[in-house]
């Protein structure tokens, strides 16, 4: 019996004998680190539709309308964070004011907070939107050009950059004429920053690898938005004048080969 009690003795005290082994065992558990890690809360899309419902006061006059969005969707935005930092708990009505926004612009933009996207959503693994039956296949007034445009610098402006590159690859989606494209080349002049690249500079080269062409079809409004906005036909000259010293020093980086064979001149008489 004395032997036995000894060995039960030892078995009970010896873990206890070394309070270092101790605890090394017990960091030493498996799934340790799972078992006490935190997650975040996951959140719902209930949670966003239970949250406060804000007010928006869009556009002036006729087109003027009152929209409402959830609170949990539009602090998405940085620039609707702030706003909705504002209010109080106390407060019973939330509206903020976008009476120099457009309509359409908005909708599209709250379309996106709710899906993801904005109507007409691109065709996968193609350059074409969903045909709106509502509009005419080829933007002759810049239109379709000019709702995308629009959305953009929204998204500029509420600091969404998924919204804006949305809304910069359908506008190259768009199937327009000459007179259609200066309306939205003089919208982006008039609404973006000189150092934009994303839909900017495309209007630029646009109009100086095309020009030629294009201006005999609109050569009015042509002139027009280079009277406008200088800054675009310096722009447009600029991409000419680069694109001709390009293909000057390719000539005379590989020159071609001249022909024995004399072009006919031309008689004066």
């Amino acid at each position: 019996m004395g032997s036995a009690d000894s060995i039960a003795q030892v078995q009970i005290n010896a873990p206890a004998a070394n309070g270092d082994d101790a605890e090394n065992a017990h960091n030493n558990l498996p799934f340790q680190d799972e078992a006490f890690q935190e997650f975040p809360a996951r959140v719902t899309y209930i949670d966003y539709l239970k949250s406060p419902v804000i007010g928006l006061l869009v556009g002036q006059g006729d087109e003027q309308a009152l929209l409402t969005a959830h609170q949990a969707l539009l602090v998405t935005s940085p620039w609707f964070a702030d706003a909705c930092a504002k209010f109080s708990d106390e407060v019973s009505e939330r509206r903020i004011d976008l009476i120099d926004e457009d309509l359409d612009a908005v909708g599209c933009f709250l379309e996106y907070l709710y899906t993801g996207d904005y109507f007409p959503r691109k065709i996968a693994g193609t350059r074409d939107l969903e045909r709106d039956h509502t509009t005419p296949s080829v933007d002759e007034t810049g239109d379709q050009l000019l709702k995308h445009a629009r959305v953009y610098t929204l998204a500029q402006t509420l600091n969404l950059p998924g919204l804006k590159s949305l809304a910069s690859g359908k506008i190259h989606c768009v199937n327009s004429t000459a007179k259609g494209e200066i309306a939205y080349a003089r919208y982006v002049y008039a609404h973006t920053e000189r150092d934009d690249t994303t839909i900017r500079a495309p209007v630029a080269n646009f109009w100086a690898t095309r020009s030629h062409t294009l201006r005999a079809e609109a050569e009015d409004e042509f002139r027009s938005m280079c009277l406008e906005f200088p800054q675009f036909g310096y722009d447009v000259l600029t991409r000419v004048l680069d694109e001709k010293l390009k293909r000057e020093k390719n000539e005379k980086l590989n020159p071609t080969p001249s022909s024995s064979r004399k072009r006919p001149r031309q008689s004066g008489i």
